[in-house]
């Protein structure tokens, strides 16, 4: 738009009618052309310059101060004569609109065996199978409900994991059941496979 302005003479109404605007719009941007060069057409940040009604500094920080002796956004608000909307704006800008915010969460200790294969954690996940595309591929949610696919349900798989507890490395199979044989089958694979890794599982 500038470029037919400024390069192929055009005029201002008749750019803003090839562009589909207004002159007003086009005299704006030629302006920021000749005064900035290319770098004045750029996106400019929608942000004002000033925010006059913006709370002080000084009252932000005497807002957190008062939070950290672990006082009430009401206390705060009536000690320092704010209304309970300004003072729980600046609280959630510093992150500390939740009192829980303000100690941060104790590390969980991290137990671990002092040997490979003295623990082995067993742990199993049901997931249901797939005999067709689901809704969220398709879209389509026609029948879902309705009985039609309930003589074709296609059952579950059951993962089992095995993690030993001081390397934290796992094995894990897919069985067809919860039932003690499969579990069986599967621990003795997990035994047998920490072995070739030079882990010998204790009993």
């Amino acid at each position: 738009m500038v470029r037919a302005v400024v390069e192929c003479g055009l005029s201002k109404a008749e750019a803003a009618r090839r562009f589909n605007t207004t002159p007003k719009t086009v005299a704006k941007w030629v302006k920021r052309f000749h005064q900035y060069g290319v770098e004045g057409l750029r996106d400019r940040s929608s942000r004002p310059h000033s925010s006059p009604s913006q709370t002080p500094l000084v009252t932000c920080n005497a807002v957190e101060d008062l939070r950290r002796q672990r006082r009430t956004q009401a206390m705060i608000a009536a000690e320092l004569g704010l209304s309970p909307a300004t003072v729980s704006s600046i609280l959630k800008r510093r992150g500390l609109n939740v009192l829980s915010s303000l100690e941060p969460a104790k590390p969980r200790p991290r137990y671990e065996r002092a040997t490979p294969g003295e623990i082995i954690h067993i742990d199993i996940k049901k997931l249901g199978r797939f005999n067709r595309v689901g809704h969220r591929i398709t879209g389509r949610r026609n029948g879902q409900n309705n009985g039609k696919w309930k003589d074709k349900a296609p059952g579950w798989e059951y993962v089992r994991v095995a993690i030993d507890d001081h390397s934290r490395v796992a094995f894990s199979q897919i069985k067809p059941s919860e039932k003690k044989e499969p579990a069986v089958e599967h621990l003795g694979a997990a035994v047998a496979y920490y072995r070739r890794l030079g882990i010998q599982v204790e009993s």
